[in-house]
């Protein structure tokens, strides 16, 4: 029976370590999304913050001009 038990020790311990290298392969998969959306979002928040900088010159620029 020692066999036996060595095996399904080892099956076990080889099963947990599969479930902790999934884990922390999801972890950082999802870690990685989370960075991708706020890198997304920055450049976004500066694209938008260029676009009322321009309107607001354009606007300036024409109430100059009259």
């Amino acid at each position: 029976m020692g066999f036996m038990d060595d095996a399904k020790e080892t099956a076990k311990a080889v099963g947990e370590k599969i479930a902790d290298t999934w884990d922390d392969t999801t972890d950082r998969v999802g870690d990685k999304v989370d960075e991708m959306k706020a890198d997304a979002d920055v450049r976004k928040a500066e694209a938008e913050r260029d676009s009322v900088k321009t309107r607001n010159d354009i606007k300036e620029d024409l109430r100059d001009g009259t």
